[in-house]
């Protein structure tokens, strides 16, 4: 088993700029762990608008250019959190989020917040597992 690395990835890979003192994602062994997402664009650094399923989608884009810098897809995701600043938001946000997953969903917890980083209505972090590939 490797120990832990950790990485910081820029809007060049997709991914926002952080917002503070911390990586984009952990790997140890076959576990990447990837920090919450806010629902900020890449390109300019800006929280996209348009209410919480919006910024869910922007979420999800972000999320998986972290993925993607370790090969890896949200079928990959063993568990996710969602942090949400109006849990009246629940049931919209839960129709996007069931169609990210072209298999088995992964587990999940969702819980209401009374703030997120940037004004944000949405953040989501996650824990992917890195399949054991047939070298074969």
């Amino acid at each position: 088993m490797t120990g832990k690395e950790t990485f910081v990835f820029s809007p060049e890979d997709g991914v926002p700029p952080r917002v503070g003192p911390f990586a984009h994602a952990t790997r140890f062994g076959s576990l990447v762990f990837a920090t919450g997402q806010m629902p900020t664009d890449p390109a300019t650094g800006r929280l996209v608008e348009g209410g919480v399923v919006a910024q869910a989608e922007q979420v999800r884009r972000n999320l998986q250019a972290v993925l993607r810098q370790f090969g890896l897809t949200l079928d990959d995701v063993l568990m996710v959190r969602v942090y949400l600043t109006d849990f009246g938001d629940f049931d919209v946000f839960n129709r996007a989020y069931e169609t990210w997953f072209g298999g088995p969903l992964p587990s999940r917890t969702c819980v209401g917040v009374t703030g997120l980083a940037v004004g944000a209505d949405i953040e989501i972090d996650l824990i992917a597992g890195v399949p054991e590939r047939n070298e074969s």
